[in-house]
């Protein structure tokens, strides 16, 4: 594991500002180009991948991300997906045109051998994605996989591995922090899988209570503003756990937590879902669900460079997931 040290003299910075930039002070100011300097720094040096002998430049794709650079700050899963198509493609030799949103008329003018498309995508835009090209990957989701290649996480299986993990430890009061999300052409809400996989299984096993559910957006401060409201509505019946839909939101309830003089994980216990390289920095060391992001990134490389040299039929990868406990959890 890189240390801070290493991650300041990387990214030309000081390691105190490395140090609040991976604990998301709020009170830091310093400029997003910074923080996306050092969390860049972060990942590619929790990057663990062997050096391979780089092939001449051959052909060129697009990168289209769901995400604007500023939200990928707020949620560095997906800046972890981008690294890992980016470095696959420079092994490669690949050209990498990057494309945020819904820029795709601009990409028409590209010779462009594929798209890997980051996120969610609408009916809408999956179609605008084909007028650009029609060999696409899609990476964290599946659109429709009887006619596109897919990369994917079973974040339901993720959810009831965290959920298995608490019961074994005696929690009975669990809590949700989580995430929802909205295509980005505003065409409707995404159902997220982790919120039903939570609710269905503690359903089975006659543990649900509803009011100890919080939902907003995936991000640090949404998540220490749910962590703040559990905290008033409950008061001594807080619950024992808290299953959060990611690191960020995670992170963002370890400091509410915190603030509030709650001991973790004495009092409360918290596991995200992700394992970004921050997790690993924050205090106390995020318990979390990893999410081999660099391998989802590296993996649609070699799906769509598949699909480029002929192959027709459809493929639905999905990516394993590992439960890595710390010190936010027994």
């Amino acid at each position: 594991m890189a240390t801070i040290k290493d991650i300041a003299k990387k990214a030309g910075v000081s390691i105190a500002t490395v140090s609040r930039v991976l604990n998301y002070d709020s009170t830091l100011s310093v400029s997003d180009e910074t923080k996306k300097r050092i969390f860049e720094v972060a990942e590619e040096l929790d990057y663990k991948k062997k050096t391979a002998a780089r092939k001449q430049e051959s052909g060129k794709i697009a990168l289209v991300h769901w995400y604007s650079e500023k939200e990928e700050l707020d949620d560095l899963y997906y800046m972890s997906i981008r690294l890992g198509v980016e470095n696959r493609c420079q092994e490669q030799g690949i050209q990498v045109v990057r494309c945020f949103q819904d820029n795709y008329e601009d990409l028409k003018q590209e010779e462009l051998q594929g798209l890997i498309a980051i996120g969610k995508f609408s009916d809408q835009q999956v179609t605008e994605l084909q007028s650009v090209c029609q060999n696409i990957v899609f990476v964290d989701s599946s659109p429709d996989e009887e006619q596109f290649d897919s990369v994917v996480i079973d974040f339901e299986r993720a959810t009831e591995k965290v959920l298995q993990y608490f019961l074994d430890k005696g929690h009975e009061q669990i809590g949700y922090i989580g995430g929802r999300e909205v295509f980005k052409d505003q065409t409707s809400m995404i159902e997220d899988p982790r919120e039903r996989a939570f609710k269905h299984y503690l359903a089975e096993k006659e543990l649900l209570n509803e009011s100890y559910m919080y939902t907003g957006i995936f991000s640090v401060d949404a998540g220490y503003s749910l962590m703040k409201k559990a905290i008033q509505e409950c008061g001594d019946k807080l619950p024992t756990a808290f299953f959060a839909g990611n690191d960020s939101l995670a992170i963002g309830a370890l400091r509410a937590l915190l603030e509030a003089g709650i001991a973790v994980p004495e009092r409360v216990n918290i596991i995200g879902v992700n394992d970004v390289s921050v997790s690993k920095y924050v205090f106390p060391a995020l318990s979390t669900v990893k999410v081999y992001t660099e391998l989802m990134g590296e993996t649609a490389v070699d799906t769509l460079l598949e699909r480029i040299e002929g192959r027709n039929t459809a493929k639905k990868i999905f990516i394993a997931t590992k439960l890595m406990i710390r010190n936010s959890s027994f």
